[in-house]
């Protein structure tokens, strides 16, 4: 009785992929209507379709994700940068470690 409350009262999680293959079909469907009245209009559907598909993707954005970082400051102290490392934590990955440098006193510039 718990294990079928249970499956109740999680909704199945719709899969991505599995409306692109809707789609596909639903596609492809039109696709076989327009070549079954006409071979030259399903010639020049796929055309049409192929080539506002290659513009769409071009036309894209990128995403920030995949830019370099900004340079750093004058001020930033990082771990590579120094001779003497003040402690070392394990970080959240497997493997990861995170090196703390020992703070260095630079002198303000006016």
């Amino acid at each position: 009785m718990a294990a079928r409350r249970q499956q109740e009262e999680e909704p199945e999680e719709r899969s991505r992929a599995a409306g692109g293959c809707v789609l596909v079909v639903l596609g492809g469907g039109a696709l076989a209507v327009v070549f079954a009245v006409s071979t030259e209009a399903g010639i020049l559907a796929v055309w049409v379709v192929g080539t506002v598909a290659l513009w769409r993707s071009a036309r894209r954005r990128m995403s920030d994700s995949s830019a370099t970082p900004p340079p750093p400051s004058e001020g930033d102290v990082y771990a590579a940068h120094s001779d003497e490392i003040d402690r070392v934590q394990e970080g959240p990955g497997e493997g990861l470690l995170i090196l703390y440098p020992k703070r260095v006193e630079r002198e303000v510039k006016p």
